[in-house]
């Protein structure tokens, strides 16, 4: 296993090839070679200009819904992320983890120029319950850091927090029902077991899935030695993301009358509908020599320095991707979420809004040809800003 910290090369934007259930909707996105289309026969490791990954040789693309909070007037700003524990001094924050066959003998495969995949449902808004008999069902988990001991030797390995994804319990499926002083930290991992022919589907999704359970009870699903079925046969590396979204800033803005104000960027009041993307855009045979030679379970990226090329935190923060359509969606409250996504809590699935004037338009999708929309949703390289006032102005909002 290695793990990568990543700073944010573009953060809150389009919706690309991906499911056309709803209106597109700002994500959070790594990597500079992101495009609108992400055409499956592009070869991402040449087009990108520059890494904001840790290892020099992925150019992959990486991408997630954002966070938004909602204040008690109705308008909305987006919530900054904080580096991950032990992850450096990254602009933004958004770790990779590549985590290879357990046990070791158990061969994984890099995967195949031009693959691509997705987890999770956008538009769901009922509690999958967690079942150890369901792999899939730990798949995607919000963490409330609770507790404040940071300067404590032994943190962020005491309390709630020892435990593996999924596993603790601070975790939940849906949005952390109380305020965490610490923030809450998104983890989705990423399905294992390939069909061996398809790059992608068209759901992006039916060429994974997950290695055949039973859950361990302590260790989760992020060292399940449970083996790909026949109609998977192909071990390729669990891919984990882990993005903390601080809270902190919000403390005294928290609902005391038990609403919970945090939101996805697809109008997700829920954390049900929590989703990722992955396009692989690793260089030459990388990745398949870093499974076959880095076993740590450090996650340490400088114990696979003989074989990959490792960047500082300036080098990684460095790069950049050049905005396309401006719209502000951070550093400020705004009325609405960008695009056209009003909130819809369910439980039934979220529906599209018809009659969009979002800035938008119809592209390719990644598996056959299909017209969807998108709306790119950053201004410049600018950061969320570590304070938020309370916005002078009062809008009215119907959720």
């Amino acid at each position: 296993m290695f793990t990568r910290s990543q700073e944010e090369c573009v953060a809150d934007f389009y919706t690309p090839y991906l499911l056309v259930e709803l209106t597109s909707h700002s994500n959070l996105i790594v990597q500079n070679a992101f495009n609108l289309t992400m055409n499956p026969n592009d070869d991402y490791s040449e087009l990108a200009s520059c890494t904001s990954c840790c290892v020099k040789e992925d150019k992959s693309n990486y991408w997630t819904a954002v966070v938004y909070f909602k204040h008690n007037n109705g308008t909305y700003i987006r919530v900054p992320q904080k580096p991950n524990f032990e992850v450096g001094n990254t602009t933004g924050g958004f770790t990779v983890y590549y985590i290879s066959g357990y046990p070791p003998f158990q061969h994984t495969y890099a995967f195949a120029r031009g693959f691509r995949m997705m987890v999770g449902t956008p538009t769901l808004r009922a509690e999958k319950k967690r079942s150890l008999d369901d792999v899939s069902s730990y798949a995607s988990t919000f963490r409330c850091w609770d507790f404040e001991e940071q300067n404590d030797p032994q943190y962020p390995y005491i309390g709630t927090n020892r435990h593996p994804p999924g596993m603790s319990p601070n975790d939940t499926v849906g949005f952390p029902s109380r305020y965490c002083p610490n923030g809450v930290r998104s983890t989705i991992i990423f399905p294992s077991c390939w069909d061996g022919a398809s790059l992608d589907t068209k759901d992006h999704k039916s060429h994974m899935t997950y290695p055949e359970g039973p859950v361990d009870p302590i260790f989760g699903i992020i060292w399940n030695n449970g083996s790909c079925p026949a109609t998977h046969p192909v071990k390729v590396p669990t891919v984990q993301y882990q993005v903390v979204w601080d809270t902190s800033p919000f403390k005294d803005m928290w609902p005391t009358d038990g609403r919970q104000p945090l939101v996805l960027s697809n109008g997700d009041p829920t954390g049900f509908g929590q989703h990722a993307d992955y396009v692989f855009g690793w260089e030459g045979s990388s990745l398949q020599t870093a499974m076959d030679n880095c076993k740590d379970q450090k996650g340490d990226p400088q114990l696979c320095s003989d074989y990959l090329t490792i960047l500082t935190d300036d080098e990684m923060n460095q790069c950049k991707k050049e905005v396309e359509i401006d719209e502000v969606v951070e550093g400020e409250y705004i009325a609405a979420l960008p695009g056209c996504n009003p909130e819809q809590a369910g439980p039934g699935p979220a529906t599209a809004v018809t009659g969009c004037t979002a800035v938008s338009t119809t592209i390719s999708r990644g598996a056959g040809t299909t017209t969807t929309r998108y709306t790119q949703t950053r201004v410049g390289s600018v950061q969320p800003t570590s304070t938020y006032p309370a916005p002078t102005s009062t809008v009215t909002h119907v959720a």
